[in-house]
């Protein structure tokens, strides 16, 4: 694959995983009871344990979204 076709599929991978960590940011921030009590039905954790998991794994979605999409995009467009 040359340039040109990765950085529209990186773009997209970009905006999509953004849109989606904004949105799960966004829903924790505003009602964190309510997500904890549909969690709770799977998953029956302390609510302390239950925080500590959720913002972990924000976290290291956050991360993971820089380095595996961000910085992708950001390259493949500085070489273009």
């Amino acid at each position: 694959m040359d340039i040109q076709a990765l950085t529209p599929f990186f773009i997209w991978c970009t905006v999509i995983n953004a849109t989606l960590l904004v949105f799960w940011i966004t829903v924790c921030f505003l009602a964190p009871d309510q997500v904890y009590r549909i969690q709770y039905r799977f998953f029956p954790l302390p609510r302390e344990t239950f925080d500590v998991v959720l913002y972990s794994f924000l976290g290291v979605f956050k991360i993971a979204f820089l380095f595996l999409n961000f910085v992708p995009t950001v390259v493949l467009l500085i070489l273009a």
